[in-house]
Parts: C-alpha cells; sequence; structure tokens
C-alpha cells in the first residue's frame, strides 16, 4: 500500500537534493528537475521565517517581521487546503489566495531588500527569486483551472437532461 501523498496536476514526486536557497552539489540537469510544489511551499515559508527572524528589533522591522511572517508562510497552509477542494471553484479561489499571498510577501521582501537591513542575504535572495517563481505557477495552475472549469460548463450544457 503507497502512502505517499497524492499530488496535483500530474505533479511527481522526485527528491531534486535541492536544500532551501536552491543550492547543492549534486544539483541535477535544468532539464532533469521536478519539483513537488508542496516542498518548494514548505522550503519558501521557512526561508520568509528565517527572514523575519533576522530583522531589526525596531518598530518598522517588528512591523514588516510580523506583515512578512503571516503572508509568506499563508501559502503554504493555503496550498494544503486547495489539495481538497470542495468544488473547482472552491480550488480556484484557494490557488488565488496563494497566489494574492505570494504577491504580497514580494512586496515586503523587496522593502527589506530596500532597507538594505539584511545585505547579501542568501535567504532573502532566494525569497525574492522563489516568490516570483511560485507566483508564475500559481498564475499558470488558475488559468488551466479556470479553462478546464470553461470546458466542463460547456460540456455540461450541451448534455441533454433526462428529466426534460
Amino acid at each position: 500500500m503507497n502512502l505517499e501523498p497524492r499530488t496535483l496536476n500530474s505533479e511527481e514526486k522526485v527528491v531534486t537534493g535541492l536544500s532551501r536557497g536552491g543550492r547543492s552539489s549534486d544539483r541535477p540537469a535544468a532539464a532533469e528537475r521536478k519539483y513537488d510544489l508542496e516542498e518548494r511551499l514548505l522550503e519558501f515559508a521557512a526561508a520568509v521565517i528565517d527572514v523575519s527572524e533576522k530583522l531589526p528589533n525596531t518598530r518598522a522591522g517588528n512591523h514588516l517581521a510580523a506583515q512578512f511572517l503571516r503572508a509568506g508562510t499563508s501559502p503554504y497552509g493555503n496550498h494544503g487546503e486547495a489539495q481538497a477542494p470542495e468544488s473547482s471553484e472552491d480550488f480556484i479561489h484557494k490557488m488565488k489566495i496563494c497566489l494574492k499571498e505570494l504577491r504580497e510577501s514580494l512586496r515586503w521582501a523587496r522593502l527589506i531588500n530596500h532597507k538594505r537591513w539584511l545585505t547579501n542575504d542568501g535567504q532573502l535572495a532566494f525569497v525574492l527569486r522563489e516568490s516570483d517563481e511560485l507566483m508564475r505557477i500559481f498564475k499558470a495552475s488558475i488559468q488551466t483551472a479556470e479553462r478546464n472549469r470553461a470546458r466542463d460548463r460547456r460540456g455540461n450544457a450541451s448534455v441533454p437532461s433526462a428529466n426534460r
């Protein structure tokens, strides 16, 4: 019996050897790399936590840390919710929440970078890169789900009802 959690959209669970920040000495070639979205979101949330802990203990630093922490850890949990949707609309809604939180995370990361509170920080650089990549993944997934939903609605509209 396979106890591995199922993934969505035909994702394959593949161990890539990547550590937080995308660093690895045995990194596979780009064409061979496959990522589990849940794992990427986990690494992203962990990096956000680490970055928020490094911010200055000032009024502004604490405010940004709290906002960044909320937005940056939210996609991991919301993606988990999207894996058990009640409908296609529910799936799309939860994926859009993930996208929204990733956009907010990128804004906070850009502000932290602009303030130069963490110069040459690898985890902040990872968050800046990864948030952009994750947003692209979520945007594509949402667009696919919306196309599929529209196709299914058109298909259901053309099927005659037995009770008419």
